[in-house]
């Protein structure tokens, strides 16, 4: 395969003023979609945050191409080397906010944010004495991977954190708060909203799980699991040095490394679940998702009402006899 042929994903983020993100993200997905890229961007005027996927070649004119706007200069792309496309479309969209706190108070990260760790100080910061290190992810991020001995804050949406943190303050008064995200944007934000709250000891993971588990020095140690990505690969590895799985079957508790969604689209739960426990409990998280009328599982395999209610008795018996 030749350079040209290889597909690669980037991640990237810029807080920066963008004056019209309506007329921006318009222009912005035209030239997407004229180099071949897909994807997802965020477009707000405090800035920009996007996943996209392209070809070597795509992928270098696209970064060239930001890189020429005074704007985007000194933006930051984190690669990675895949086999296909990571997205099925091309989406560029204007919002109020590049990652949703909606806070009363905003925060600029130009004017307060944590103190940036590299991959190496972060390494070594999360094994001082009277440290916490506090994911900033939501759960399900959380369950496929995370840092060894991280707090798991018990959130659904990133918007959830503040209140969690306030609920949860004894676990954090007092300490050095160590913060991590999936590329660093989200904690340029919390960190900076943890000062304001009046936590004084606060850095942040620069550049996130991404970076750290690329530099070439800590080679992603002390990660276990795997790294959640929000696009078609679901999950990306980060320890280089060993392979530790945490995430546990929905059904089961064996170790699984593998998302589906719940069946019922009303529903549409992440549930960690194997092939085999998929086909058994029909990707469903709960019996009332199983005999829900747009169940998904159920169309796909064209099963019947009474088929459907077959196999909801037989795994009521397993379950009694366990």
């Amino acid at each position: 395969m030749s350079e040209n042929e290889k597909y690669r994903v980037l991640l990237y983020y810029q807080y920066v003023t963008i004056e019209n993100p309506e007329e921006f993200a318009s222009a912005h997905l035209a030239f997407c979609k004229e180099l071949g890229l897909k994807g997802r961007i965020l477009v707000a005027n405090e800035g920009i945050n996007g996943t996209v996927s392209g070809t070597w070649e795509q992928t270098e004119a696209y970064m060239n191409a930001m890189k020429n706007d005074p704007r985007f200069e000194t933006m930051v792309f984190k690669i990675d080397e895949a086999d296909k496309h990571a997205f099925k479309k091309m989406h560029v969209r204007p919002r109020s906010e590049l990652v949703t706190l909606r806070l009363e108070d905003d925060i600029n990260p130009h004017e307060v944010t944590g103190k940036y760790l590299s991959p190496k100080q972060f390494f070594e910061a999360m094994q001082a004495e009277d440290t916490v290190v506090l994911d900033a992810r939501n759960d399900y991020e959380f369950d496929l991977g995370h840092f060894r001995g991280a707090i798991r804050p018990d959130i659904k949406t990133f918007r959830d954190l503040p209140d969690w943190v306030r609920e949860n303050k004894e676990m954090l008064d007092g300490k050095k708060i160590l913060t991590y995200c999936t590329g660093g944007i989200r904690c340029e934000k919390f960190s900076g909203w943890l000062l304001e709250e009046g936590f004084e000891d606060v850095s942040q993971l620069h550049g996130g799980i991404v970076t750290y588990g690329k530099d070439p020095e800590v080679q992603g140690e002390l990660w276990d699991g795997q790294c959640y990505v929000f696009d078609e690969r679901i999950a990306v590895p980060v320890n280089r040095k060993e392979h530790v799985i945490v995430g546990r079957d929905y059904f089961d508790g064996e170790p699984c490394e593998r998302y589906v969604n719940c069946a019922n689209p009303e529903c549409n739960k992440q549930i960690l679940c194997s092939e085999e426990n998929e086909q058994k409990y029909m990707r469903s998280c709960t019996d009332e998702c199983r005999v829900h009328p747009r169940n998904l599982y159920v169309k796909e395999h064209d099963l019947t009402e009474d088929e459907v209610q077959a196999r909801i008795q037989r795994l009521e018996r397993e379950t009694v006899l366990n």
